[in-house]
């Protein structure tokens, strides 16, 4: 007896992946976000793909690099198979805060420590996104009638990796470390 129980194709039991499913996610974000058109110097498109909690999450991160090396994000565009969908309004709001969260993570969560003791004591002294930098995020639905996934988590770990992929599309620098470095990144 394996997953085929829970309603999972045999063949999962081998792959644990849907390879099918995971491809879907990608090739409905890629429609959807323009990719593959020519953009201005210093701006890029990344993507990433991702599988947790019974869930497929495809994101791709638009940046743009400014010559100081600042990385901006004026869209993210992410597509999710989730299996049935239940409330596709809290499943919108969950990928919303995740992509926050994996943004904050990616472009502002440093944390350093001076002397024995962490130097970031409030939201005073460490940065989160606020409303300011927050990019034009779309998401887009796989339908189908799979038992239905996690939302909330499943869209942190591709947002990371797909500012990072267009950053490199941007300037053809790789990032190997987080929080993102300006400073590597100036013209």
């Amino acid at each position: 007896m394996g997953l085929e129980v829970l309603g999972i194709p045999h063949y999962a039991d081998q792959y644990l992946i849907d390879t099918g499913r995971l491809r879907g996610v990608v090739d409905l974000v890629a429609a959807n976000s323009n990719w593959g058109q020519t953009l201005p110097p210093r701006r890029g498109r990344g993507i990433a793909v991702h599988r947790s909690f019974l869930s497929y999450v495809a994101v791709v991160a638009h940046v743009a690099v400014g010559n100081d090396g600042q990385v901006t994000i004026p869209r993210l565009d992410m597509a999710i198979d989730c299996g049935t969908v239940v409330n596709s309004d809290r499943v919108r709001a969950q990928l919303e805060g995740a992509a926050i969260m994996s943004i904050g993570n990616a472009l502002y969560g440093n944390i350093t420590v001076k002397n024995g003791s962490v130097e970031q004591s409030n939201y005073t002294d460490y940065l989160v996104p606020r409303i300011d930098i927050t990019p034009e995020t779309h998401v887009y639905f796989a339908e189908n009638t799979h038992l239905p996934g996690g939302v909330g988590e499943p869209g942190v770990p591709p947002t990371a990796p797909a500012i990072c992929n267009a950053i490199y599309a941007a300037t053809g620098k790789r990032i190997r470390a987080l929080p993102v470095d300006p400073q590597l990144l100036k013209a």
